[in-house]
């Protein structure tokens, strides 16, 4: 058995030598898509050189006006990008080998805010008189006021991007 197996290894080693390596070497490559739909653009491009060295972009634009657009480069210097965007919210920060430039932020134009109404104590109407109390028609709004009214539109204002820059 000790036998069988050493020359198992010699085979082995000797066919290395008789058979070629054939190794996969790394070629240029170019590749690249673009995407326009009803609300957004988005498209990236990208080429190898075959020698590790990389050249590319991509971006997007939606349909309040936001762009981004970053051009990068990965070779034996590292990996360095260039940001230009009109983000809410970016600065002209550098982080690592990364160029921001932000250009002025989208602004969205401060509407007139409606006045309170004054609140007037009312006997509450039961409603149509097919529905008891505690029983709501089929859309389940009990025929009222709609709470959630003052969102509609954007008089609140939360954590959607496009109210960061509304004056009260």
């Amino acid at each position: 058995m000790f036998f069988l197996v050493v020359l198992s290894c010699v085979a082995l080693s000797q066919a290395s030598q008789i058979l070629p390596a054939i190794l996969p070497h790394a070629q240029p490559y170019n590749f690249g898509y673009a995407i326009r739909d009803h609300t957004s653009d988005q498209y990236r491009q990208e080429k190898g050189n075959g020698l590790g060295g990389v050249v590319g972009s991509y971006g997007f634009k939606d349909a309040r006006g936001i762009v981004r657009n970053v051009n990068y480069v990965a070779d034996h210097a590292g990996f360095r990008a260039q940001v230009n965007t009109n983000e809410p919210g970016t600065a002209n920060q550098n982080p690592a080998a990364v160029l921001v430039n932000s250009h002025q932020p989208v602004v969205v134009k401060a509407i007139e805010p409606v006045p309170p109404l004054p609140v007037v104590a009312a006997p509450a109407a039961l409603g149509d008189y097919r529905f008891g109390p505690g029983f709501a028609d089929a859309l389940g709004y009990h025929g009222g006021v709609n709470f959630a009214l003052p969102l509609i539109g954007g008089a609140v204002s939360g954590y959607d991007s496009r109210f960061a820059n509304v004056i009260v």
